[in-house]
């Protein structure tokens, strides 16, 4: 690494990835929050685990349908503006959860109906945040840095949990205003999310070149790398990524499938997570202290898989691996009832699930450019990210049919093992610096 190189990286990692992980934070906190606020929600509203898990997986619907349609207007009217848009949109709808009962009572119609709506709407607004900022992502840094900086970036989401866990569960403790502790929660974790939107527009910078905080030589070879990737890709055949592209490219395909089986069994657990701790006999606020132990090993072991897989540049070992960590422990989780093995065997699921997705996006960052890549990347995270709908389901239908929770535990690993196994058909492809899906034997 030259001198540049090093004082370019370092420059663009500290002003993007540490502001970028906030607003992740924020997102993920409101979109899984609900899994605390349903300790006291369902009673108050009257839903049953398979309504909650329901609603809750319908925020995934609206991802799919949406991703790819909001990620190209990300690419056309510029990573800032397109952001601070969801951001504003999605702090609003999640501020409207805390008085689903009067919404209901003004429009007439079920608690039910108003809870799905608004996780539908969440949904809506939130599609395109996170696979907008892992393309922006890819202006900004050369293929063999991607790696890491998306774990870095997605250490959001264990943070969120390590952090957001033990606030959440001691503001439903909190009654004041008429107001009860899971509707204190929706309220209080929705307004970053506004103020949040606003500090993007004047923060982020759409493109190196208009960065006025890199010298010019820093903009150039910035820019020079990319560009050389680009037509890399380019020349090795790596283009536009349409419909008929996308279901007739087994990379595509693969890649999808590998992140559905992923999804299925990191938002299965996620959602019923603090009911799973409540279930030790724990208190509010002891939950969510003990939810937040499995996502502190899962920022561990993110960043150490990461890193090595940048180093090796061995993507499909990598992925392989954190899937089986993922079934392994989701899938034992469900075996044993000691509260400490089950804590203990979702810790080591954790570290699968939070790794597997930074290890995953450097394969089709790879072979996928420009618009193409924006398409592309919204497309593998839409179809991946409809498993958030099915795991969640899957649990409550579950818990409901059999009282436990041993039966959906052990099928949401399956799903991740099932994962491993396709993974093994992803084979190395040199591609700028970094790994892809291998091409026919002929392009080697």
């Amino acid at each position: 690494m030259n001198d540049i190189e090093a004082r370019t990286i370092k420059k663009v990692m500290v002003r993007l990835v540490p502001f970028l992980m906030l607003c992740y934070f924020v997102a993920y906190l409101d979109r899984v929050n609900v899994g605390f606020a349903k300790l006291q929600m369902n009673a108050a509203l009257g839903l049953s685990d398979t309504v909650y898990a329901f609603g809750a997986g319908l925020f995934f619907i609206a991802y799919f349908f949406l991703e790819v349609p909001s990620n190209l207007a990300l690419h056309r009217f510029g990573a800032r503006l397109w952001i601070a848009r969801i951001m504003l949109s999605w702090g609003f709808i999640s501020l409207l959860f805390a008085f689903i009962q009067p919404i209901s009572d003004t429009i007439g119609v079920s608690n039910q109906t108003t809870f799905y709506t608004l996780r539908f709407l969440l949904g809506v607004c939130e599609a395109g945040f996170y696979p907008g900022v892992i393309f922006y992502l890819t202006l900004w840094f050369p293929a063999v840095y991607r790696a890491r900086v998306v774990a870095f970036f997605m250490l959001a989401i264990p943070f969120s949990s390590v952090v957001g866990a033990p606030i959440s569960g001691a503001l439903l403790n909190i009654s004041a205003a008429g107001l009860h502790g899971w509707q204190w929660l929706f309220i209080l974790e929705a307004l970053p999310s506004v103020v949040l939107a606003l500090v993007v527009v004047f923060y982020l910078t759409d493109r190196p070149s208009q960065a006025a905080w890199l010298q010019k030589d820093e903009i150039n070879w910035l820019e020079k790398s990319i560009e050389q990737e680009q037509q890399s890709k380019l020349s090795a055949g790596h283009g536009h990524i349409g419909i008929k592209e996308f279901v007739s490219d087994p990379r595509m395909l693969i890649c999808s499938f590998v992140y559905f089986c992923l999804n299925a069994a990191n938002y299965g657990v996620a959602f019923f997570l603090p009911t799973i701790v409540k279930g030790f006999g724990a208190s509010n606020f002891e939950t969510g202290v003990l939810a937040a132990v499995p996502f502190v090993f899962g920022a561990i072991g993110m960043v150490l898989l990461c890193r090595n897989s940048d180093r090796t540049l061995k993507r499909r070992e990598h992925v392989a691996f954190a899937l089986l960590l993922a079934g392994l422990g989701v899938g034992g989780a469900g075996l044993v009832s000691a509260p400490v093995l089950v804590l203990a065997l979702l810790c080591v699921g954790q570290i699968g699930c939070s790794a597997m997705p930074p290890l995953l996006w450097p394969i089709p960052t790879a072979f996928l450019t420009g618009a193409s890549a924006a398409g592309g990347i919204a497309a593998i995270n839409s179809v991946g990210n409809l498993s958030g709908f099915v795991g969640p389901y899957v649990m409550g239908y579950l818990k409901d049919l059999t009282g436990n929770f041993t039966t959906g535990l052990l099928v949401l690993g399956g799903c991740a093992l099932v994962g491993a196994v396709v993974t093994l058909f992803i084979k190395q492809a040199p591609a700028v610096g970094t790994t892809g899906l291998a091409q026919p034997e002929s392009t080697h």
